[in-house]
């Protein structure tokens, strides 16, 4: 449900808008240029709806990041002490939840024998103060910290949203084959005359699994025994944060020597212009359609397409105009309704280059189909206890292993800025 600070943040941008919208109507109806009271307005608009559009964006990215505490829920009803496969799943996950809270603060002295062992099958094979030390082991982390450290990942890269994530429980390379068939047709057979052949081509594409990690993290004791401080919340969050700054980078950007194949490095060009016609209004605007039509109507049609681009060019973006001096950018109309593109939605990922510069600027098209991100197991995390002793502070860092490249080349294209 909206929160009332989102409806008036949403209430606030659709006036702005309107505004604006009025002061280049009066100038172009009554054909005149602007006056410099009607500039100055419009340059104060434009910068208010600016803080505004961002203030929307911060209040949903919190409410992603908000989750609610089932512990501290009190249950009216008697509860069903009949053993089920549902139940004893349920026993076993708020053990775990429990068992990992208490490792978190106290070290593994703090579990309960049966929580070790829940944990234990649960441990990444990892020792970082010798063979044998079960605090310094790595534990796939539960779900409470799992929703909160991958919401933290995700808010700094808007592609790993939308493109397909598979998760696999070994990091072996994994193949699968590829098959493009567009340029193929069938046809029209006579009577008595044999069917000709025409061959599929099937290529392959592999993906491997690189380690991610948080680098370290150090708390005090303090503040680990301190029953007040919500460490189940700003440790995953904190963990989450700095692999996300890392994985965005390098699913827009990178190389495939060493770390992901970003989708620039494998994304065709749809549409091209120069820096000077991008920003033009007009000429801005025929760029974006010219994009969007180089995705065949195939992808288009099934309702999963987007745009893709950074903050800097949707500054550009929201001052173009359709041939009937529409604006192409039109702000949230109701509080859970995304603001779009030529009524298309987008996503806003910084690692994309500005839209003031040279390079592939934007990006269109079905990214489910075109980019693919494979992740080992789960999200990780390692307590190391007696590495800071002296300094009464305990180390954390998480971990996670991640791949990805670019798949479907024909369902992404890019615009290039020249």
């Amino acid at each position: 449900m909206p929160t009332p600070l989102m409806e008036r943040l949403v209430d606030e941008q659709n006036r702005i808008f309107t505004r604006m919208q009025e002061i280049q109507s009066r100038a172009e109806n009554e054909n005149r240029d602007w006056t410099a009271e009607e500039r100055q307005n419009w340059d104060e608009a434009n910068d208010r709806i600016t803080v505004v559009s961002e203030d929307i964006v911060r209040t949903e990215r919190l409410a992603s990041l908000e989750r609610i505490d089932y512990r501290q829920v009190i249950q009216p009803q008697e509860p069903d002490t009949r053993e089920t496969p549902e139940n004893a799943d349920e026993a076993r996950a708020a053990l775990f939840e429990e068992s990992f809270t208490r490792f978190i603060r106290g070290g593994m002295d703090n579990v309960s024998a049966e929580g070790r062992q829940l944990m234990a099958q649960n441990q990444a094979d990892i020792r970082a103060q010798g063979v044998g030390t079960p605090s310094a082991g790595g534990y796939l982390v539960p779900p409470g910290y799992r929703a909160v450290m991958t919401g933290a990942m995700l808010a700094y890269g808007g592609l790993i949203n939308h493109a397909n994530v598979i998760t696999t429980s070994t990091g072996n390379p994994l193949q699968w084959p590829t098959n493009i068939d567009t340029a193929n047709v069938g046809a029209i057979l006579a009577e008595n005359v044999q069917i000709s052949e025409q061959d599929v081509t099937i290529g392959t594409k592999s993906i491997g699994a690189y380690t991610y990690t948080s680098k370290l993290v150090r708390v005090s004791l303090q503040l680990l025994q301190d029953s007040a401080f919500n460490i189940d919340q700003w440790l995953p969050r904190k963990l989450g944060q700095r692999i996300g700054r890392a994985v965005a980078a390098h699913l827009i950007n990178g190389t495939g020597t060493g770390e992901p194949t970003g989708i620039l490095a494998g994304v065709t060009q749809g549409a091209t212009a120069t820096i000077a016609a991008f920003a033009a209004a007009t000429t801005g605007y025929d760029a974006m359609i010219n994009l969007e039509h180089s995705i065949d109507p195939a992808y288009r049609q099934l309702g999963n397409t987007r745009f893709i681009f950074a903050d800097s060019t949707l500054a550009v973006i929201r001052k173009m105009k359709d041939t009937q001096n529409r604006p192409l950018w039109l702000p949230v109309p109701t509080p859970g309704m995304p603001a779009t593109v030529n009524g298309i939605p987008y996503t806003i990922d910084q690692a994309m280059p500005a839209g003031t510069g040279t390079g592939k600027v934007v990006l269109f098209g079905d990214f489910n189909a075109g980019y693919v991100v494979r992740q080992v197991l789960d999200v990780q995390a390692v307590r190391l206890a007696e590495r800071y002793a002296d300094f009464l502070q305990v180390g954390f860092f998480g971990f996670m292993r991640l791949d990805a490249t670019p798949d479907d080349a024909l369902a992404v294209k890019s615009l290039v800025l020249t």
